[in-house]
């Protein structure tokens, strides 16, 4: 016979979590980099997991959502890199409005360089978060980059889990 001696265990169950979150950033450069770090730690947060994933979404074809390192010279090396692989003064097709028929707006920019670069980064970051936390090593931070500013631009959070309530 088996005999337990002390306080009795507790299990405690855990609570399957989903939520979502849209909110607009405001940029004000043609290219930047603008750190959500805290803004995504607060969500997680706010959501109540303790262990799952956050995804990250930029809602436009001429952003990108990235995780790097946000020191400044690193950062300004980062946009030399952008400016080098799709330069804004080169002619692309994308932006002859005579030639080009197809989702064309009002409000048109002469962006095909911006579409361009963000062909070269993601779209989205996944995330994982422990303990009710986003894993980030010391240095990384999560950056939406614009391409194509300055303009409103919308992201998506998508934060999906267990916790503990």
């Amino acid at each position: 016979m088996l005999s337990v001696r002390g306080p009795s265990m507790q299990t405690l169950a855990s609570t399957p979590t989903c939520s979502h979150a849209r909110f607009a950033v405001a940029t004000t450069k043609p290219t930047e980099f603008i750190d959500l770090t805290a803004r995504i730690q607060s969500l997680v947060a706010d959501s109540g997991i303790d262990v799952g994933f956050v995804n990250i979404q930029t809602l436009h074809t001429t952003t990108a959502i990235v995780v790097n390192e946000g020191e400044p010279l690193l950062l300004s090396d980062f946009e030399t890199l952008l400016e080098r692989a799709a330069p804004r003064d080169r002619h692309y097709r994308h932006d002859d409005l005579i030639a080009r028929t197809v989702n064309i707006t009002a409000e048109e920019r002469v962006n095909g360089h911006a579409h361009c670069r963000a062909l070269l980064l993601p779209t989205s970051a996944c995330l994982n978060v422990c303990e009710g936390t986003v894993m980030l090593g010391m240095w990384q931070r999560v950056f939406l980059v614009e391409l194509d500013g300055p303009r409103v631009r919308h992201v998506s959070v998508l934060v999906a889990g267990e916790g503990r309530r």
